[in-house]
């Protein structure tokens, strides 16, 4: 069956950094577009950052220049790794899989498979 471990979460001090790993496993991990979307404390769901099967990445405008996401097919692995962390970053991070044809890889509703999630704050 599908499941989807986040890990990598926890506390960090504002402009420190850390990196959150998502591994997958029971899906064609190499042929899915993958993603990460936050919920902070009192908000919607939304877009951190995604990168498609063949690699190509977008970010949301909050996090453009802090954030990088990243893929290891091989280990069937994703990663985003922030830098210079904010506290309206603090959030719990979800890993986002499978993007649907034809849809929009930025959209929350895109996506097939979910991870339970992951708490970051930033103090």
């Amino acid at each position: 069956h599908v499941q989807l471990v986040e890990s990598g979460g926890g506390s960090v001090q504002a402009g420190g950094s850390l990196k959150l790993s998502c591994v997958a496993s029971g899906l064609p991990f190499s042929n899915c577009g993958m993603g990460w979307f936050r919920q902070g404390p009192g908000k919607e769901r939304e877009l951190v950052s995604v990168i498609s099967k063949d690699g190509a990445t977008s970010y949301a405008d909050s996090v453009k220049g802090r954030c990088t996401i990243s893929r290891d097919n091989d280990k069937n692995t994703m990663y985003v790794q922030m830098n210079s962390a904010k506290t309206e970053d603090t959030a719990v991070y979800y890993c986002a899989a499978c993007l649907r044809a034809n849809k929009n890889w930025m959209r929350e509703d895109s996506y097939k498979y979910w991870g339970q999630g992951t708490q970051v704050t930033v103090s």
